[in-house]
């Protein structure tokens, strides 16, 4: 079924490891792509095909606030209308501050944000394809350290977001609309999963216990 990326461990390792690498010059231009793809993919749940339809026209940035992202279709979406997704700044893992360093590095400004990379390291025109997105993922895994990063999947990132999101006290509702699943199935497993005994849900209604009694 594959592992999921864990917030606090994986994913922070993995940015720690990739901007080590950004330091580098001839590493920085694959590094950065990756940060941003990691810290997107995660903070948005989305899929492998998801990211590498992204399009720098169709995203705008509101520095300090987020970015709003424009999907023309996905695969669950047959009326092909698109959809919105908005992303947070955040004080860490920042994928606002990551997907703004790749455009500043590369002074992209349409067509696909997530391209081939050649081997004399010249970024490509065409999108990365889907496909790449899981062995690119577990190659960088691999090379910061991450235990069984083998194991890893391209929809790792969008598990390792609902898991995280359920362990934090995510409702069922709120999941859903976030990573746009239809299927409540989908979004219980890791809320049930985060959570077997409901312990967390109850216990933070109850008011706090006092120490020494």
């Amino acid at each position: 079924s594959g592992h999921m990326l864990e917030h606090q461990a994986a994913v922070r390792q993995l940015v720690e490891g990739l901007a080590r690498q950004q330091a580098n010059p001839p590493q920085r231009l694959r590094a950065t792509r990756d940060c941003a793809l990691v810290l997107l993919g995660f903070w948005r749940g989305f899929r492998s095909d998801e990211l590498t339809r992204l399009c720098v026209q169709q995203i705008q940035v509101l520095p300090g606030e987020g970015l709003i992202l424009h999907l023309p279709r996905s695969k669950t979406d047959r009326s092909s209308q698109g959809r919105e997704y908005r992303v947070p700044a955040l004080n860490q893992l920042c994928p606002v501050a990551a997907y703004q360093a790749w455009l500043d590095l590369t002074g992209l400004t349409d067509g696909p944000v997530f391209r081939r990379i050649d081997r004399w390291g010249h970024l490509a025109q065409p999108a990365l394809h889907p496909r790449s997105i899981a062995p690119l993922l577990r190659a960088r895994l691999a090379s910061t350290g991450v235990a069984d990063a083998h194991h890893y999947t391209s929809h790792s990132l969008r598990r390792g977001f609902a898991s995280w999101a359920g362990s934090n006290g995510w409702e069922v509702q709120a999941l859903m609309e976030y990573v746009g699943w239809k299927d409540i199935k989908s979004a219980l497993r890791y809320i049930e999963r985060a959570d077997p005994f409901a312990r967390g849900r109850i216990e933070a209604a109850l008011p706090p216990a006092n120490s020494g009694e």
